[in-house]
């Protein structure tokens, strides 16, 4: 008779009525496995794989990233930034590296131009006109200090004129046998006086019209002038680095150093084009402003002046408010004199 085999737990498959294999036996192994193991492993799921009684293979525990609790095991690895995530002082850093090397390049353009070894991008009808408006605007300002001069003049003897006639007519009355001669010149007095002030009134409007274009509308074309040589600066800097770059060696170290310099030089190219057609449009708006503007402010300079030491009262007034009407509505008052002839 033969003996029965001692049963081996490892050997017994149990097979449920289909013919499938019943894995609750695992499952409550690996249930038992998992209270077993102690809270602080760090293991949060624990699989049991289980393989055949003829197989050479052992069980094997696959264990997963521990999710309960308060400590977290984190994966170890490269640590890849997103792009939305910017460091300011990184951010800070490079925009001092640009401008560092954009500074270093245009400070090398220029003293290379002083020194007659780099070449320069020249406009010469442009430059000629920024040459003129420079003069005309040393001019212009000579011109505005002279009549500052004059206003601040004229004001100290309007006021003398004022003071004597008052005391001319405190004479008047106080010396019998003199009376007409002290009211003669007291009114005398009292008249330059008047006049004066009117004639007061037209130069600082003059002054007042000539500042404004002088040290605003001339000063602010100057500022763009100002960009513009900046930008052809910028441009003949990069424009130069091209070049050498060109005369250099073509290879894989190289070639990617040219591609940025063309970009980077044709990029500075359309900022030079554009600033280059800013300063011709300012320059052509401002001569037909100063022309206008001067064209009014000599007229009436001219008029005022004469009416005055031509001791025409009325006239003088009448100029004044003549140039005041054509402020408001240009070209509907009769042209003066002056522009008659």
């Amino acid at each position: 008779m033969a003996q029965e085999s001692p049963k081996n737990s490892a050997a017994e498959i149990p097979v449920t009525s289909n013919g499938e294999v019943d894995d609750s036996h695992e499952h409550g192994f690996n249930r038992d496995l998992k209270r077993s193991l102690p809270s602080g492993l760090g293991l949060s799921e624990t699989q049991i794989t289980s393989h055949g009684f003829d197989s050479t293979k052992e069980g094997v525990i696959e264990a997963g990233a521990y999710q309960g609790g308060q400590r977290t095991q984190t994966k170890s690895g490269p640590v890849i930034l997103a792009d939305e995530i910017k460091n300011p002082a990184m951010e800070k850093l490079e925009l001092v590296r640009k401008w560092s090397l954009n500074t270093y390049k245009c400070t090398r353009q220029i003293i290379s131009e002083k020194l007659g070894r780099g070449s320069r991008t020249v406009d010469l009808e442009l430059e000629a006109q920024i040459d003129i408006l420079r003069d005309n605007k040393k001019k212009y300002e000579n011109i505005l200090r002279l009549a500052q001069t004059l206003s601040t003049q004229l004001f100290q003897m309007v006021h003398t004129q004022r003071q004597l006639g008052d005391a001319f007519a405190d004479l008047s009355l106080k010396s019998l046998e003199l009376h007409e001669e002290f009211g003669y010149n007291a009114d005398t007095q009292k008249l330059l006086a008047k006049n004066g002030e009117t004639l007061l009134g037209a130069i600082n409007f003059f002054i007042a019209s000539v500042n404004t274009l002088v040290n605003k509308t001339i000063e602010d074309t100057l500022m763009t002038v100002k960009q513009y040589e900046s930008a052809r600066i910028e441009y003949d800097a990069y424009r130069t680095d091209l070049e050498e770059l060109n005369l250099g060696p073509r290879d894989a170290n190289t070639l990617p150093k040219i591609e940025q310099s063309q970009h980077l030089f044709q990029a500075h190219k359309e900022k030079y084009d554009k600033m280059r057609n800013d300063v011709s449009i300012k320059l052509k708006f401002l001569e037909e402003n100063k022309v206008k503007v001067l064209h009014n402010q000599l007229v009436l300079f001219h008029n005022a002046i004469a009416t005055y030491f031509a001791g025409n009262q009325k006239q003088l007034e009448q100029t004044l408010k003549q140039f005041h009407i054509k402020l408001k509505t240009p070209g509907v008052d009769a042209p003066s004199w002056l522009e008659e002839q």
